[in-house]
């Protein structure tokens, strides 16, 4: 189980994260959803290790993970939001890397890398220079990499980004392959309607903190409201979305 206790991130005087708290269990998705600036990503920071929290614990299989760091980076796999990646090596390469990182053995690595290129349609790409990829390929090999050495717990962020219609199906149906497979899974993303298909529960951010905490049928039920989106909108969203999008409009007539 991967347990977060009152995790609470400052910024000098400014909280970023306040008294978050959640637990995930194997064949668990939890959604993990906020405007920008809610806090989404600096709580997946403090959950992968890069940041140290103000406050409060994270605990694997009962442990702080504090207590052995780099033992529980063995456990977890990362799909970053930005996809931070060397573009001057190959897509192959750079799983090859990531695998040497990992410990895990030449050959075994080597076969798994090409058939995870081949079933991500990279295979035709693996020698090409990463620098040439567009976006939704640079996501297609951090998925890949993220996957190499079969984690326990698994951090997406934003996984969606860039990819095709293709690449997103078969992600959307990995999660849920993954989630049956007993993986531990947070799922941190703007895409309502993917949230709302591959989650068994969801946390929602407002300011750092956090407003919802349920299943989606739950809050469906509790808000009486039909979709996420419109539960999201609801509790999160200050400003009348569609008055907006007129406003633009008429903004654009105004001045043409």
């Amino acid at each position: 189980m991967l347990e977060v206790r009152d995790l609470t991130k400052y910024y000098t005087s400014i909280p970023a994260v306040e008294g978050v708290s959640f637990a995930i269990r194997p064949r668990e998705v939890l959604g993990y959803l906020g405007p920008n600036g809610s806090g989404k990503t600096t709580t997946v920071n403090m959950l992968i290790g890069l940041l140290e929290p103000t406050r409060g614990h994270i605990y694997f299989n009962g442990r702080d993970i504090r207590d052995n760091l780099i033992e529980y980076k063995r456990a977890i796999g990362h799909v970053p939001e930005v996809p931070y990646i060397y573009p001057y090596l190959t897509g192959r390469e750079y799983l090859q890397l990531i695998g040497r990182l990992r410990s895990l053995a030449q050959h075994a690595t080597d076969k798994k890398i090409n058939e995870l290129m081949q079933l991500f349609g990279m295979h035709p790409h693996r020698h090409s220079l990463i620098s040439s990829y567009s976006k939704g390929m640079k996501q297609r090999i951090l998925i890949c990499a993220a996957l190499l050495h079969n984690p326990q717990v698994l951090i997406f962020d934003e996984p969606l980004s860039g990819l095709d219609v293709t690449s997103a199906l078969v992600f959307k149906n990995l999660v849920k392959s993954l989630s049956a497979a007993g993986k531990i899974i947070l799922y941190s993303s703007h895409v309502l309607e993917v949230v709302e298909k591959v989650c068994s529960s969801v946390i929602i951010l407002h300011k750092g903190k956090v407003v919802a905490d349920d299943s989606v049928e739950s809050l469906r039920n509790l808000m009486q409201l039909p979709s996420l989106e419109q539960i999201f909108a609801q509790l999160v969203v200050q400003e009348d979305a569609e008055q907006v999008a007129n406003n633009i409009v008429e903004v654009m007539r105004a001045y043409a």
